[in-house]
């Protein structure tokens, strides 16, 4: 797939208006907004076990590649949190997941060429997390409390040094905290390791930052 080609700018937009669509619809009560997020969470959950059955049947199980990048603690989170509503669980995955799976949607690390079911997976899980974030603050179905930035950010952090321990005991990848993407990434614009890593961290609480903007009238109506 070519970079901001026709086919990757048509699936950035079908998501983007699948998000919303169902935004407004939910904010408008044009749907029931228990069923959609619900409907969302089980989708997220169902997608990723089948994708987990066809990758560990074709890669078996390794450390490389368990389950331990930022997209998939996001994944799991924004499935949690479309089937509790549990605030902490809202604010991680509408922070790291909106900054996480926006980046990859915008910079595509795909592992196989599309229309393979790989590629297919990918913009279906990482369309999910924005699609179930979305719906859970745009849609008024879960509004962000006060200090969220803070909290979801230091829930980052604590899970990148978790994660960090593990790619030096097993010598694994996880997060790209060892080294970058094979494909152009927003990374490259970071400098070289370990360079990138601070950086990347001030981009993340600034990419937060930015995501509290449109999220912040409906904190404050909540609070008052």
């Amino acid at each position: 797939m070519r970079l901001f080609g026709i086919l990757h700018l048509c699936l950035l937009t079908a998501i983007a208006l699948a998000c919303g669509a169902a935004s407004l619809a939910c904010r408008r009560r044009l749907v029931n907004g228990r069923a959609l997020r619900l409907g969302i969470g089980w989708g997220l959950a169902i997608n990723e076990l089948i994708w987990w059955g066809f990758r560990y049947s074709h890669e078996g199980l390794h450390l490389w590649n368990l389950p331990f990048q930022l997209c998939d603690v996001t994944l799991w989170t924004s499935a949690l949190a479309c089937l509790t509503l549990s605030a902490p669980l809202v604010e991680f995955a509408y922070f790291g997941g909106l900054a996480g799976a926006g980046m990859a949607l915008v910079t595509p690390d795909l592992w196989a060429p599309w229309p393979a079911y790989p590629a297919i997976y990918f913009f279906i899980a990482h369309g999910g997390i924005v699609l179930a974030v979305s719906v859970l603050v745009f849609g008024g179905l879960a509004p962000l409390r006060r200090g969220a930035v803070w909290r979801a950010f230091a829930m980052l952090l604590g899970f990148a040094a978790a994660v960090g321990v593990l790619n030096a005991v097993a010598g694994t990848n996880f997060m790209y905290l060892c080294r970058k993407p094979k494909n152009a990434s927003a990374l490259d614009m970071l400098g070289p390791w370990p360079v990138y890593l601070p950086a990347g961290a001030a981009v993340a609480l600034a990419i937060f930052w930015l995501l509290w903007l449109p999220a912040r009238p409906r904190a404050n109506a909540l609070s008052r």
